[in-house]
């Protein structure tokens, strides 16, 4: 349940060639640590030409995230997506209604994140292709660290198997 479909050092490595190989047409991304830094009001370095390159592709892309609107809003609409905020991932509603707004069949729609209790665990209860990505930057909050220190007991049992 907690195993990505593919795992990737940063969206940025999502290109033409890996939609083709894996047929996708659009992609529910995470926000912070994914596209932007943990609580930062911009996206990071080479984000907006990303966006614009998948744009280009026809990809469509929702952010959907478990911040407040507050937090989520600003910056989605900096970068011209539609957002789901409040999302409750791992629970599949957000996601449900991320695909609803695509309007695409999930198999095609990647759900791209940096944590693999929220992220990658609620798109795999969904049954649709996962992306992990490596966050930006370890957050120095105790939740944060315990929260890594679990993720990286269960990428070692991961990857043995």
């Amino acid at each position: 349940m907690f195993k990505p479909t593919w795992w990737l050092k940063s969206v940025l490595e999502i290109d033409e060639k890996f939609i083709r190989e894996n047929h996708l047409r659009g992609f529910i991304l995470d926000l912070d640590n994914t596209l932007s830094m943990h609580g930062s009001p911009a996206a990071e370095q080479g984000i907006c030409e990303w966006l614009e390159e998948m744009r280009l592709l026809g990809m469509k892309l929702t952010v959907l995230s478990n911040n407040t609107k507050k937090r989520v809003e600003p910056l989605a609409t900096e970068l011209g997506l539609d957002y789901i905020a409040f999302g409750c991932k791992p629970l599949t509603a957000g996601i449900s209604r991320a695909l609803r707004k695509m309007r695409l069949p999930k198999k095609t729609v990647a759900l791209v994140g940096d944590q693999i209790f929220t992220d990658i665990l609620g798109g795999n209860l969904k049954r649709m292709p996962t992306i992990l990505v490596e966050p930006f930057h370890m957050e120095d909050k105790i939740t944060f660290r315990l929260k890594r220190g679990l993720e990286n007991i269960v990428f070692k049992r991961e990857k043995k198997s």
